[in-house]
């Protein structure tokens, strides 16, 4: 049940408003959601929290209002333990904050515009604040009518057909900066998720020697293994001596802090013999020390910069950004449609209670001017006037419900019938 006054916010950072060290100041990872949650869930009567590379955002009902925006702002800042300055965040309520969800699931308000990761990732934060316990109706039906929009627009559209990921894009710009990479040694670091996604587009369209490190041999290996082709699997133990023969870096890991510095790359370019090396990190956090790109040799290109090469196939995405907004208008609609029924159920239980009331008093005044009535004919005058009751209202509650003018609908008939949701006469 919603409470009065109340709206649905959004509040958040993302690649648009913010670089990516102000938004790995914010960044959840798998582990740091529970505990997170369960920190919020103490001050909000619930909370999703959606936290990808590119954005983070804490989803729930509030009362309307700057103040209540703000309070929120400083929650989500707390959660993580972080100051990140109010500049940086959006905030949304009601419509917009629905809408901006709806266009989140859909990939249409992503840094790569059709990518498939998001709907996963929306997924992901309403299983999280589900074993959390920290989902109440209105986010139950907000996040199960999000990903129902992101299912329609990857199904009913080509939004997702012309797309790059963030990972093949890191490959696209390793291309731009070095041309062919055929005979290329490029060293991926992590063997899932990105850096997965990256040793595939490299295995698929590039000729070059590919070595996977990831911080267990075994899960290296078997990415290696599903690769096939001139694919070498290392840990990170023996990320020296795979950065001194490799031409490519990309870094996408889940690490909380740097994995590589200076002080791991400065003794490996003296063994380079002047041979540059070329970083691409598209973790958030960040995996690659910035203080690297001062080093002789050394270029470093982060997830901010990935944007510039994610205009590959935005042609025929653009085409399909308009049916996938048309969806997202339709499900917004569906949703408040939902949303202002609320206002109905107590209105409605309200009005059963009054009409029960008065078949009751005047059925009790009927049977006790007949004494000798037997049973059987006393279960059929109840049996009579409930059916009387219930026809009666069929028509009204079914005119409150079909969200028609619900509004002057229930005026009237708390009006007419003297009937208050909270039970007052």
């Amino acid at each position: 049940m919603k409470q009065e006054n109340s709206v649905v916010f959004c509040v958040g950072i993302n690649h648009l408003t913010s670089p990516v060290e102000e938004r790995e100041k914010l960044s959840f990872s798998s582990q740091e959601l529970p505990a997170a949650l369960g920190c919020l869930k103490h001050r909000l009567q619930g909370v999703i929290l959606l936290s990808t590379c590119n954005r983070t955002e804490l989803y729930t009902v509030a009362a309307s209002g700057d103040k209540s925006g703000r309070n929120l702002i400083s929650l989500l800042n707390a959660a993580k333990g972080a100051s990140v300055i109010d500049d940086h965040f959006y905030v949304l309520q009601s419509n917009d904050a629905v809408r901006h969800l709806f266009r989140v699931a859909s990939s249409i308000d992503s840094m790569v515009i059709g990518e498939s990761q998001i709907l996963g990732q929306v997924r992901d934060a309403f299983s999280a604040a589900d074993e959390a316990d920290t989902i109440d109706g209105i986010l139950l039906k907000l996040f199960h009518s999000a990903i129902g929009v992101g299912r329609r627009a990857r199904s009913e559209t080509h939004i997702g057909r012309h797309a790059v990921s963030v990972s093949s894009a890191a490959v696209t710009l390793a291309r731009n900066a070095l041309g062919d990479l055929t005979g290329k040694t490029v060293l991926v670091v992590s063997a899932g998720g990105m850096g997965e996604l990256a040793a595939k587009s490299l295995a698929d369209h590039t000729g070059s020697r590919i070595i996977v490190a990831n911080r267990t041999l075994e899960r290296a290996q078997e990415l290696a293994e599903d690769l096939g082709g001139e694919v070498d699997a290392i840990t990170l133990s023996d990320l020296p001596d795979a950065l001194a023969v490799s031409d490519i870096v990309i870094s996408g890991t889940s690490a909380d802090r740097f994995i590589i510095g200076p002080d791991d790359v400065r003794p490996v370019m003296e063994r380079r013999n002047g041979r540059g090396l070329l970083f691409i990190d598209i973790a958030v956090p960040r995996d690659i020390d910035p203080a690297v790109a001062e080093l002789s040799g050394v270029h470093l290109h982060d997830i901010d910069d990935i944007e510039a090469v994610t205009n590959e196939g935005w042609n025929g995405r653009l085409a399909e950004v308009g049916k996938v907004e048309a969806i997202v208008d339709a499900e917004v609609e569906s949703f408040f449609d939902w949303w202002r029924s609320l206002d109905v159920v107590p209105v409605v239980a309200a009005l059963r209670e009054r009409a029960e009331s008065i078949r009751r008093a005047e059925l009790e005044r009927t049977l006790k001017r007949m004494p000798n009535l037997d049973d059987e004919s006393r279960k059929r005058l109840e049996s009579m006037t409930s059916a009387i009751v219930k026809k009666m209202l069929d028509r009204p509650i079914s005119r409150l419900k079909d969200g028609t003018d619900t509004g002057l609908y229930m005026e009237a008939l708390q009006d007419l019938f003297d009937i208050h949701p909270d039970g007052r006469r």
